[in-house]
């Protein structure tokens, strides 16, 4: 599928979204939308790959939509199902009942049945239970079909999801069937309903723009950059995982350098989006063997893999990226004091968890790997227990890159954030600082980083240039002068001088400006002369 059928495919069906969703929040909305274009993709991927496992034996049934292979195939050959299920489980890793295939409910509810919800209902608890190896528990927890946001009666609500699932089959029948496609619409969904979401935007997506950024940084070789995106990353964490779009985006730049990923971890505290990031993954083509997202809250580390207590077990990863809540309030304990991630550094203050954030990534991070973290300014200069935090990473050597990015990014918020790249071992004894807050595009409701704008900072970093007014390398001394602040404008001036004014060329110019009024206006009085009329003085 092209670029544009995709963008055509996304705004199709967003236009259903926004048609169908009536009074019903755009964030409930959602869920349903997403839930039901991840059955669209699971049964797609379950269809083609049983077509190829069945061979000849798998039902023409020449183009009827109405009627579904696979049902005719269980109808026919009950005795041999469970062994089909078994292979099914060892290629695809899951398995779908019949009844519950896309195309099954799309015919309930192309012909109003009855039963769509129902079925619907059987589908997706089966699904959660009995589909995959590893469990799914809760996958489509969030769905509420017997919400009276939906209908007051079942007979309304029947009717509704009738009605959403039908015009969704007829947009996606409007575009090539290709799986991998839907991935693309899935994210392109995920972002317009953020847009729509003001600032519970901010729990669930990062912008494709600053996405990129933090990928590449973190897939670039941590001691030499400028050598280019490595091939292998055994291990890639987000901590603060949404709902997985910046896993993916890293997932992304690696296979497109030829690398592959090991195995993809993350996190994520709200159960609606670790629901997403969890669908999201699968849709991309991740299988289940592949990732493992959590349920549950990293500043208590809740994670029992994470809270290993011998350090030759400890998880640790090459690449880390993150965009933790900003400025959340949290409630550090004398428990939390003593923490193995907090131990050596200080708490963070009860009104910022920002640095726990990063204290808690950067504990498990590999000494050969790279974290790139989305943090509001203050932690660049805020004094307390923010300050102590930061100069002991400085003065152990941890951070490598501070880049300053312009105002109103975010749907969330407003406000210009930085990123802070994180190294446990790092070969300039420096800090680049990139200011990157002045160039954007402004746009109505957010600005944006053009591509030439993403480039610039990813080659600023990779090889760590200096520029004028945009990028400088600062040693240790100076940052020390400075009471360990990183506050960007200490180290990058952006005041614009004032230009040198040539007193000579100015003269010259003022002498034969005089000349020439003085030429035009005796060349007037001559005419004013003639009519009889009294000359200009």
């Amino acid at each position: 599928m092209t670029d544009t059928n995709q963008k055509q495919l996304g705004n199709t069906l967003w236009s259903i979204a926004d048609q169908l969703r009536g009074a019903m929040d755009a964030d409930d909305f959602r869920d349903y939308m997403l839930s039901f274009l991840f059955l669209r993709y699971l049964s797609d991927n379950y269809e083609t790959a049983a077509k190829k496992e069945l061979g000849r034996d798998y039902p023409d049934v020449g183009g009827d939509t109405r009627k579904v292979p696979l049902a005719l195939w269980y109808a026919n050959n009950v005795d041999d199902i469970p062994a089909f299920e078994k292979q099914m489980r060892r290629k695809v890793h899951y398995v779908i009942q019949p009844a519950h295939l896309w195309n099954s409910i799309a015919n309930l509810a192309r012909t109003q049945n009855g039963e769509l919800l129902n079925t619907l209902q059987a589908g997706f608890k089966y699904i959660e239970t009995e589909s995959f190896e590893s469990t799914f528990q809760g996958l489509f927890s969030e769905i509420d079909l017997s919400s009276p946001k939906l209908g007051k009666t079942y007979p309304d609500r029947n009717a509704k999801l009738c009605t959403i699932i039908q015009k969704i089959a007829e947009g996606l029948a409007e575009f090539s069937t290709d799986i991998d496609a839907l991935g693309d619409a899935y994210e392109y969904l995920i972002g317009q309903f953020a847009a729509g979401s003001g600032k519970k935007a901010g729990e669930f997506y990062t912008p494709q723009q600053i996405s990129d950024i933090l990928s590449a940084i973190v897939t670039l070789d941590s001691q030499e950059p400028k050598t280019g995106t490595k091939k292998r990353l055994e291990s890639v964490l987000d901590f603060a995982c949404g709902s997985g779009s910046l896993l993916l985006n890293v997932r992304k730049k690696v296979n497109k350098a030829g690398g592959t990923i090991g195995k993809i971890f993350g996190q994520e505290k709200n159960i609606t989006t670790y629901n997403l990031a969890r669908m999201n993954m699968l849709l991309h083509g991740v299988k289940d063997t592949e990732f493992d997202i959590f349920h549950g809250d990293t500043l208590l580390n809740e994670w029992d893999m994470m809270r290993e207590q011998n350090p030759a077990r400890k998880p640790s990863f090459d690449a880390i990226v993150a965009n933790p809540p900003f400025s959340y309030r949290w409630e550090p304990t004398d428990a939390l004091a003593d923490d193995v991630r907090f131990k050596s550094h200080g708490l963070a203050p009860k009104s910022a968890a920002d640095f726990a954030f990063l204290l808690h990534g950067f504990h498990f991070l590999k000494d050969e790997g790279v974290m790139a973290i989305i943090l509001p300014h203050g932690v660049l200069f805020r004094g307390g227990a923010e300050e102590r935090i930061r100069t002991k990473l400085l003065k152990d050597g941890h951070i490598d890159t501070v880049i300053g990015l312009p105002a109103n990014l975010f749907y969330s918020t407003g406000i210009p954030v930085c990123i802070l790249v994180l190294k446990k071992c790092k070969k300039p004894d420096d800090v680049l600082f990139i200011n990157a807050a002045e160039h954007f595009v402004k746009g109505k409701r957010q600005n944006q980083l053009s591509e030439e704008h993403i480039a610039t900072i990813i080659s600023t970093y990779q090889f760590r240039k200096e520029e004028p007014r945009y990028s400088r390398r600062v040693e240790m001394a100076e940052i020390e002068k400075n009471d360990f602040n990183l506050n960007i404008s200490r180290y990058i001036s952006t005041a614009v001088g004032e230009a040198e004014v040539d007193l000579q060329a100015i003269n010259t110019e003022l002498v034969t400006l005089a000349q020439n009024i003085k030429d035009a206006r005796d060349k007037h009085n001559v005419f004013l002369k003639e009519l009889g009329l009294p000359a200009l003085p």
